[in-house]
């Protein structure tokens, strides 16, 4: 993955994530410690009870949040997760989901995150808090 350049949407060969294709999620927005994706809700993507698996929600929400804290880094650093909350608010059967993310904190070692998750209407379906441990030097080679 290249390092995230501007304020805005600018984004040097930038490799797709895996399990965004996997989900069908896209990238919409990285700009300086913030990233919005979204995702058309389709059928694939439901529980049994015919609503979006909460797994998918979380996915997204994630993804958007290690893309937030990932554009505060610098170079040679990465990160990983190291805890995720989700409070999930309504069901959602069909529609654009959008996951919006921005880095609350950030400090030398940790970053505290949130991700609001809304629906087609706008209207709140999930609230999502991280937080990320940056890796460097050995720890971060190889990620």
């Amino acid at each position: 993955m290249t390092k995230i350049i501007g304020e805005n949407l600018t984004v040097e060969n930038m490799t797709i994530p895996p399990i965004a294709r996997l989900i069908g999620f896209n990238i919409v927005e990285i700009g300086e410690g913030r990233a919005v994706m979204e995702l058309e809700v389709e059928k694939k993507h439901w529980n049994p009870m015919g609503t979006l698996h909460g797994g998918v929600i979380c996915d997204v929400a994630d993804a958007a949040m290690g893309m937030a804290y990932y554009s505060t880094l610098g170079e040679g650093e990465t990160f990983t997760t190291i805890e995720l909350k989700m409070n999930f608010l309504k069901p959602v059967r069909e529609g654009l989901l959008r996951a919006e993310a921005r880095v609350i904190k950030g400090g030398k070692t940790m970053g505290l995150l949130q991700c609001e998750v809304t629906d087609s209407k706008n209207s709140l379906v999930a609230f999502t808090t991280s937080t990320c441990m940056t890796l460097r030097g050995e720890s971060a080679e190889g990620r």
